[in-house]
């Protein structure tokens, strides 16, 4: 074991195990890297996933009942075919949503079906309407028979659900967060059990401010941040007991 001085600094470094320490941070290190990639893997199997599968959309209706869950992982940004009638009258409003540093709302308006006259929240994007007070906000309605494709919207588990105080005879309504059985209550009738959000360039489409690709990877960020965080901690821990850094951080003695 070898002393080493660097003004106040003195540390004690035995080199076979600073070896083994530095090859254990490396690897713990390496660890955050492989989450880190299995993240970009995702990311980009989603991508060609979506290009794929926007050119392929099929009826929304042609979706099992029992495939309709948050657990299923083919209905996460799944694109799909709508063919039926804007009610434009029972557009929800989704207040303080940013685009362009801008704030507006988010906009979902209800669909009709006209295969089996059932209904869908189609989110069509933001709009501006928020300031100055009172500003009406610009809906651009749509009210020819509309064909469009979209994407499911599948809220993550841990989705905050704000309730709203409400006026359910004021439309449109506004909602803190889109409370779909709130809505259904309203509405009088069942509706799909997932917001769909609009392709490009589709009837009635406003400005899409969210990303066309969302994979989960936050368990993988998670786990990289973890193993990162481990091999910090090796290094830190291992100075820190060969070493004076401690007490050099503490100062000196109270009175001295």
């Amino acid at each position: 074991m070898k002393t080493y001085k660097l003004g106040y600094f003195e540390i004690k470094i035995n080199w076979i195990i600073a070896t083994c320490v530095l090859l254990t941070s490396a690897g713990l290190g390496r660890l955050g890297l492989w989450q880190l990639d299995r993240a970009g893997d995702q990311y980009e199997q989603q991508r060609l996933l979506e290009a794929e599968s926007s050119q392929n959309a099929e009826p929304i209706e042609s979706i099992p009942l029992g495939h309709l869950h948050r657990a299923n992982p083919d209905i996460r940004n799944r694109h799909v075919l709508l063919q039926g009638k804007y009610i434009n009258d029972k557009t929800i409003l989704l207040p303080g949503e940013f685009f362009d540093g801008q704030i507006g709302y988010g906009v979902v308006t209800p669909l009709r079906l006209a295969s089996d006259n059932s209904l869908v929240l189609v989110n069509r994007g933001w709009t501006t309407g928020i300031l100055p007070a009172d500003t009406p906000p610009r809906l651009l309605p749509y009210t020819d028979d509309a064909t469009l494709t979209a994407q499911i919207h599948v809220p993550p588990e841990n989705a905050r659900v704000i309730p709203s105080d409400i006026d359910p005879n004021t439309w449109p309504l506004r909602l803190r967060t889109l409370e779909l059985g709130l809505i259904e209550q309203l509405l009088g009738e069942k509706i799909f059990p997932f917001e769909v959000r609009v392709t490009k360039d589709q009837p009635g489409t406003l400005v899409r401010h969210w990303p066309a690709v969302n994979p989960d990877v936050n368990q993988n960020l998670s786990y990289a941040v973890q193993w990162f965080g481990f091999s910090l901690i090796v290094l830190l821990g291992s100075v820190l007991f060969s070493s004076n850094l401690w007490a050099i951080l503490k100062g000196p003695p109270r009175g001295s």
